[in-house]
């Protein structure tokens, strides 16, 4: 990319509450600045600890607070489909020189300088490997594993009907090139936090089914995270669990920040299937993502995001 080549200084960063794709690209795209001999700074806003199924992954250069030279610094972000993802410093925007955006969601807002974004990929992952390719980029281990990690957990492991025949090709390209899978599957999938696991629970004994089962609703209050010593990131997957169940279409989980302030809950949403598209009932709200996996943010009860949520599945069903 011309503008990668053109620059020296940048700034990296995702979403808030990022998953392995946004987490495994940011880190992809940072160890390639360097190798390019760029000065990159990566950053994460707010003050969640990162999920610790991606503990694995080293992550000792991560900022937590924006730089001081943000305005002498290229914005590069990976895997946001807006601008209001990036969280409490999404003043950033304005203050960089110049904003590279670099994603595969289909509703992106091309709110960048520079926007590359392709909706057909299964993930930003993916989008970065023909960026490296175009960057003459030699696809190292450092670069394969962290490409690796975003491509297997935005697909699924395979499963989600993402999974296109590039992206398997592209999995066995990083394979090839050093990307160790037994390590990525144990440190993602078999990691797992006791903590987490009551977190589940709590979850799955408040989930409710409507719509003749056709759609399944929880929920987690901001007390769940401190009575059973979690953080906000343990939430994370939850949602899949809901979604597996008998007859579902759509699964949604309303969680409490353990944090507090505003917005007061955040919602994810989850579709069993290609006809529903579950981010145009998110932007709804404000929100986006996926058409199978998207989600939102409101002040709203729990009751009231709940009917919203009824509403809205009735109306969306092919």
């Amino acid at each position: 990319m011309a503008a990668i080549g053109a620059n020296d200084r940048f700034l990296l960063t995702t979403h808030e509450n990022p998953d392995g794709d946004a987490l495994g690209s940011l880190l992809a795209v940072h160890r390639a600045l360097v190798g390019l001999w760029k000065d990159s700074v990566m950053f994460l806003a707010g003050e969640a600890p990162l999920p610790g199924e991606y503990r694995f992954l080293d992550f000792a250069e991560l900022e937590r607070t924006a730089p001081a030279d943000v305005d002498g610094r290229v914005l590069m972000l990976v895997d946001c489909a807006n601008e209001s993802r990036i969280g409490p410093e999404g003043a950033i925007l304005q203050r960089a020189s110049s904003t590279i955006n670099l994603d595969h969601h289909h509703d992106n807002s091309r709110f960048g300088d520079v926007n590359l974004v392709d909706a057909e990929a299964s993930s930003t992952a993916e989008v970065l490997r023909d960026v490296f390719r175009e960057l003459d980029l030699e696809l190292t281990p450092e670069l394969a594993e962290p490409l690796y990690v975003g491509l297997v957990t935005d697909t699924g492991r395979f499963q989600y009907s993402n999974t296109t025949a590039k992206a398997l090709r592209l999995a066995a390209e990083l394979v090839e090139a050093g990307a160790d899978v037994q390590r990525v599957f144990q440190g993602v999938y078999e990691s797992i936090q006791f903590a987490k696991l009551k977190l589940l629970a709590r979850a799955l004994e408040r989930a409710q089914v409507y719509a003749g089962g056709s759609l399944v609703v929880s929920y987690l209050l901001r007390d769940d995270f401190a009575q059973v010593g979690a953080v906000e990131p343990y939430s994370e997957g939850i949602i899949d669990t809901l979604r597996a169940v008998e007859g579902a279409e759509m699964a949604a989980l309303i969680r409490e920040p353990p944090r507090g302030g505003s917005p007061a809950r955040r919602i994810s949403l989850r579709a069993s299937h290609d006809e529903l598209d579950v981010s145009a009932i998110a932007r709804k709200s404000g929100g986006g993502g996926h058409p199978q996996a998207a989600g939102f943010s409101s002040d709203d009860s729990i009751e009231e995001i709940t009917a919203f949520l009824l509403r809205s599945f009735s109306e969306a069903r092919p």
